[in-house]
C-alpha cells in the first residue's frame, strides 16, 4: 500500500515513527503517517486497528542508579 521506496515501515513494527508524513497539522498537534499511524506531539499515538501506544518520551526513562 506504501507508494514509497523503500516503502515505509508497518504500523505493527516497532520503528512505525519512521513512516513519512503525509497529513500535518500542528496547530492541533497530531501527524498521519503513511502506514496510517496518527501520530500525536506528546508522543503518543493512534494505530489504524484502534490500539494506542502511550506517550514515550526518553525522558521518561529512569535516572540511573548512582553505584
Amino acid at each position: 500500500m506504501c507508494p514509497h521506496q523503500p516503502p515505509c515501515p508497518s504500523s505493527e513494527t516497532y520503528d512505525r515513527e519512521a513512516a513519512r508524513t503525509i497529513a500535518s497539522h500542528p496547530e492541533q498537534g497530531w501527524s498521519l503517517l503513511c502506514n496510517g499511524v496518527v501520530l500525536f506531539d506528546d508522543t503518543g499515538e493512534l494505530l489504524p486497528n484502534g490500539g494506542i501506544i502511550a506517550p514515550h518520551r526518553p525522558t521518561d526513562l529512569p535516572a540511573p542508579s548512582a553505584a
